[in-house]
């Protein structure tokens, strides 16, 4: 998955929180804090592959289910996120479930991608599970 091009550690999260990426993201890709919910780690897992930083995908994958190598399409650019719902994932949960819409450019074609995603917790530590592909 490509990159949002221009996305720079103060400019907005590609997450679409409205907050700054140094702020909201930022701190969860580099590692100075770990994700409270499943919504959350979702979100940096988008905003990972918007700015292409691969290794917090890779890291927050579920060893079991994590294909060997995290690879991208460099025509791929990401432009937004919508969050349609959550299921279990609080602070208190160990497992949840994040229903998303993406939208994305590849080349000059434009489409969405939606998918209900898994997350269950390692020791103190949120990571995605798998996810299942929605089409409308």
């Amino acid at each position: 998955m490509g990159a949002v091009l221009g996305q720079t550690e103060g400019g907005p999260c590609p997450c679409g929180t409205g907050e700054a990426y140094a702020a909201c993201c930022g701190p969860l890709h580099r590692q100075e804090r770990l994700a409270e919910t499943a919504e959350e780690l979702m979100r940096s897992r988008y905003a990972a592959y918007a700015r292409g930083e691969f290794d917090h995908v890779f890291r927050t994958w579920h060893p079991r289910t994590r294909p060997a190598d995290v690879t991208a399409d460099a025509h791929l650019v990401w432009q937004g996120l919508e969050v349609l719902g959550t299921s279990a994932g609080g602070p208190d949960d160990d497992t949840g479930e994040v229903e998303f819409r993406a939208s994305y450019q590849l080349g000059k074609q434009r489409g969405t991608m939606r998918e209900r995603s898994r997350f269950t917790r390692r020791g103190a530590r949120w990571v995605y599970l798998d996810g299942h592909e929605i089409t409308d």
